[in-house]
């Protein structure tokens, strides 16, 4: 337990330290923000602090630091010292930077700022990839929290119509439209701060049910400082990829925009961004640890883990919520499995069309002009997720590259700040170090992953046991890392002010 409270210490002193330090990196000073000077009532729209953190807190989280910090326990843990340093050196730097330049530039979405720093081509490429990327994601959190209710009605006994996937896919889809067509002062303004507080309240009861129960002990790092995964995966860089919304996630660099669209002073930026990315740290701490404490080990493996992570989202979240907080725990888990993932759907499309927006500069004061981007938005992910529904659409496979792609997303973003940075005048190593570490992490990644590169370097066991070429990927990440850096230097010295 000491390994925990050590790690959750860090987390709040990293906020009140070295956020302040990205903080006055960035420096910022008393000129009108967008919400204040474009105010359209529709996207720019001033909103308290308070509300401003909690909003920003359940647009990057989701279920993303519950169930990614439960398979990154799988790992033991080790997993602790990612989510804790990267939360304070890498996702609060993220997420920090991908709003507040956003904020500086108008409220753009994220591919518009990357393109004004790393030049067309890669504004091209992040526009695409970040609208099929955002419907994707949307889509996904509407087939998943439909199939959920589904389950929950046959579980009680009902029948018919209300009992079918495409029945709540329809519903969930219709208020997806409604979230991304109005103000966004509305509906996520007002619901999705109580469940944010919901997310934290479920990560409190999760951590007080662990301490009070004296069958449950969290390991300690330094007793247990050793790959504990049942399958033998690699900590480097699978548990880096595996744990992304609870230490750093590109998806977070397309919510952000959404808060610097809406906020009335640049101040508020450290306890808005870096503040938010802390708290989703401090919760996938939490579930880190549940996944370390409640669960059998089978000659040091997390066996026990990963049989329940087998059952699915919904059954290990479930699992967890009883077990430490009984009934109630049942409620906040139904809340969470079936709510979270909307909360993430609806601001995923709003996003998207906001990014179609930019890329296209079609003004979206107006009913017509936010119709055209929501009707085809919206449509596309009803297409994807009713052939999904009906099993005509199989993109699993597809989704499989999300996490590979996810982390490369935030690489991108960090190269971006640190040009921004770099621009200004100012410490682009706050950036750039986190940058080369994120380079090294996807490109290992991308070299072992099955679905990437490994299905032709891996080899096998007569069992059927992967055996990850270790000896040519970490080599190549590293290459690939101090690549990209050296890119990056040459760029600052040619750079043309």
């Amino acid at each position: 337990m000491i390994s925990f409270i050590l790690c959750l210490a860090l987390l709040i002193v990293g906020y009140l330290t070295y956020g302040k330090v990205v903080d006055n990196t960035f420096g910022p000073d008393d000129r009108e923000t967008p919400a204040v000077r474009i105010n359209d009532g529709v996207d720019y729209v001033v909103m308290p602090q308070w509300k401003l953190f909690l909003v920003q807190l359940l647009n990057i989280a989701g279920l993303g630091p519950i169930f990614g910090a439960l398979q990154g326990a799988l790992w033991g843990p080790v997993v602790f010292l990612w989510i804790t340093f990267g939360t304070i050196f890498a996702g609060g730097v993220h997420d920090y930077f991908s709003g507040m330049i956003s904020e500086r530039n108008d409220g753009s979405s994220i591919a518009e700022v990357t393109g004004k720093y790393l030049g067309s081509l890669m504004q091209n490429v992040m526009r695409v990839f970040s609208v099929v990327l955002l419907i994707m994601v949307g889509t996904v959190f509407a087939v998943g929290p439909a199939g959920l209710i589904v389950t929950l009605f046959k579980n009680s006994g009902a029948s018919g119509l209300l009992t079918t996937t495409l029945f709540w896919l329809i519903i969930i889809l219709t208020y997806y439209f409604i979230a991304t067509f109005i103000s966004i002062d509305k509906i996520i303004g007002k619901i999705y701060p109580v469940f944010g507080i919901c997310l934290i309240i479920m990560a409190v009861g999760v951590i007080i049910g662990i301490y009070t129960n004296p069958e449950f002990t969290i390991p300690e790092i330094w007793s247990h400082f050793y790959n504990m995964h049942p399958a033998g995966t690699p900590i480097w860089s699978f548990m880096f990829i595996t744990v992304a919304c609870g230490a750093i996630s590109g998806f977070h660099s397309t919510q952000s925009p959404l808060m610097a669209r809406c906020m009335k002073s640049e101040k508020q930026g450290h306890f808005v961004f870096y503040g938010a990315m802390v708290a989703e740290g401090i919760i996938a701490l939490i579930w880190a640890a549940a996944g370390c404490a409640l669960y059998k080990t089978t000659g040091g493996l997390n066996t026990g883990l990963a049989e329940v992570l087998a059952g699915g989202q919904s059954a290990a979240i479930y699992d967890v919520c009883s077990r430490t907080m009984g009934g109630i725990g049942v409620a906040l888990a139904m809340i969470g499995v079936v709510v979270c993932p909307i909360t993430s759907g609806d601001t995923a499309f709003r996003s998207a069309r906001l990014t179609l927006a930019d890329w296209f500069h079609i003004d979206q004061g107006s009913y017509a002009n936010r119709l055209k981007l929501c009707i085809p938005v919206l449509g596309a992910g009803a297409i994807l997720g009713i052939g999904n529904a009906t099993g005509l659409i199989d993109y699993t496979v597809i989704w499989r590259y999300f996490s590979w792609t996810n982390q490369t997303l935030a690489m991108i973003v960090l190269w971006a700040a640190s040009m921004f940075l770099f621009t200004e005048k100012k410490n682009y190593w706050v950036t750039a170090v986190p940058a080369t570490f994120m380079s090294a992490v996807s490109a290992t990644y991308f070299i072992l992953a099955p679905e990437c590169l490994g299905g032709f370097i891996n080899a096998k066991t007569a069992e059927g046991a992967v055996i990850y070429n270790t000896a040519l990927a970490y080599p190549v990440g590293i290459v690939f890392a101090g690549l990209m850096l050296f890119l990056f230097i040459h760029a600052t010295k040619t750079h043309k002010a």
